[in-house]
């Protein structure tokens, strides 16, 4: 049996209330669920917690020091013998060529699911499927986004979904 993960990222939520819906179904409704940072509040990290049947979260910068302080810089699961690594740089700043995050892992690990540049990516460097679900919400000119993965007989799948496109004229 395949197994699904959602990834989200930078939701900018203050209630798990005002998180897209089709982000909390997603999230509910895989057997593992990513958040690759920049939550804002606890009430988020609570919701996201309560409905994931299996929840990894990882800080982001734009977090408030007490969510820092309570949740992991990085997590590493494995999963069908696959090492996803999940992360939000917490260097923040302009974007970043992707392979910079392999320093932050002593282990190099099958997969890296980040956030922090707003920008989906599901692209393969230096050996290492780079993940980036976009931003969990619809802004003026930018769509809301994630990343659903699929693990079936230690081969994974990556697809960046589009929730709610943004304008574009």
């Amino acid at each position: 049996m395949p197994t699904k993960i959602a990834v989200i990222s930078d939701t900018h939520c203050y209630r798990w209330e005002d998180v897209h819906p089709a982000l909390r179904i997603a999230v509910r409704d895989s057997d593992i669920s990513v958040h690759c940072g920049d939550i804002v509040r606890q009430d988020v990290v609570d919701g996201f917690r309560r409905e994931s049947k299996h929840p990894i979260i990882v800080h982001g910068n734009s977090d408030p020091v007490e969510l820092r302080e309570s949740l992991p810089y990085t997590e590493i699961i494995k999963v069908e013998g696959i090492l996803i690594a999940a992360i939000h740089p917490a260097w923040g700043g302009p974007e970043f060529p992707p392979e910079e995050l392999l320093k932050d892992f002593t282990k190099k690990p099958d997969v890296i699911l980040f956030g922090h540049t707003h920008e989906p990516l599901n692209k393969e460097m230096e050996g290492v499927l780079f993940v980036n679900p976009g931003q969990g919400y619809k802004s003026f000119m930018v769509d809301c986004t994630m990343a659903q993965l699929t693990v079936n007989s230690g081969n994974i799948t990556a697809e960046i979904v589009v929730i709610d496109k943004g304008r574009s004229y």
